[in-house]
């Protein structure tokens, strides 16, 4: 009889794992036709151009067989694209952290309880709509907006910043070998806390997210415990959304490579779509490509050991 039972409680378990299966399956579908309707001949055909040499004719294209040339020509002779893609994963390397720490930090307070929250979120949430194209595009042609920021990079020149004067009280006061690398570091992040917060918009949404998934109830028997608000952090709240930072990781990583004014994908599009280079173009993309996945893999490796699965 209890055999029975277990056989029954087994089918029922895995006709709800197919369940939520099916749903997955589901709910991605529409990507997955979309992709193969629209960008997987497309990708197919970029990923033949690395490798080929392409001539416009008036009715389309064709593409003649060179081997690695295009690769070897971004990679060897051209002297601008990998000092481009090493800059931008030096930044990357800096701005990714930062973006996540505020995210978090910002979220922590979201989650709280205090008069206007609705409010204070969707303010957050804007620069996520303020990034969007057409208004990046009205920002970038604005003139006058160009104007007040060349203003206001004159002003703020030769040190003339809260976080320049500092750096050089530091100096003065207690010398040079104070004021290292972390402390320049330091000194960038704050300069761009701009940029950070205006690239923060989503993430906040995934921590926050997270955050109203863990129990009121877990905090409280902590509390009775006499546990501080800092143990409930490091305890309660950082493991549980533990699977949402390697989320944010990745995002952050995605997005702060591939968005429009990299310098990498700027002289991309200046390749394929002003010169006309397709086959050198598609060479520095699909490089690209390979170093982010590359990339992808060696955060998502690291961090999901770190990430803590709960029920």
């Amino acid at each position: 009889m209890v055999k029975a039972k277990s056989e029954r409680g087994k089918r029922s378990k895995m006709t709800m794992a197919r369940k939520n299966a099916i749903a997955g399956y589901l709910f991605i579908a529409p990507f997955i036709i979309g992709f193969l309707a629209f960008l997987a001949r497309p990708l197919a055909q970029s990923f033949r151009m690395v490798f080929s040499y392409v001539n416009l004719t008036g009715t389309g294209f064709s593409m003649e067989w060179t081997g690695f040339d295009n690769l070897r020509r971004a990679l060897l002779v051209d002297a601008e694209f990998t000092r481009n893609v090493a800059e931008a994963l030096i930044q990357m390397a800096i701005m990714v952290p930062a973006i996540c720490v505020f995210s978090l930090f910002i979220a922590t307070l979201l989650n709280r309880k205090f008069p206007g929250r609705g409010f204070v979120r969707a303010v957050f949430f804007l620069p996520v709509i303020l990034a969007s194209g057409v208004l990046v595009n009205i920002a970038t042609n604005n003139s006058l907006l160009h104007m007040v920021a060349d203003q206001i990079q004159e002003q703020n020149a030769m040190r003339a910043n809260i976080t320049g004067m500092l750096e050089e009280l530091l100096i003065t006061t207690t010398g040079a070998a104070v004021v290292g690398d972390f402390m320049g570091i330091l000194f960038m992040i704050i300069n761009q806390i701009y940029d950070i917060a205006m690239a923060s918009g989503i993430q906040i949404l995934i921590f926050l997210a997270g955050l109203q998934t863990i129990s009121p109830s877990i905090y409280e028997a902590a509390s009775i415990e006499g546990a501080t608000g800092w143990e409930n952090f490091w305890k309660i709240t950082f493991p549980m959304i533990s699977p949402m930072i390697l989320v944010v990781i990745i995002y952050s990583v995605i997005d702060f490579l591939v968005r429009t004014d990299s310098v990498v994908m700027e002289e991309v599009h200046v390749q394929i779509m002003r010169v006309m280079s397709y086959g050198f173009g598609s060479a520095m993309a699909w490089f690209y490509f390979l170093v982010i996945a590359i990339i992808l893999g060696i955060v998502g490796l690291i961090t999901s050991r770190l990430v803590f699965y709960y029920d």
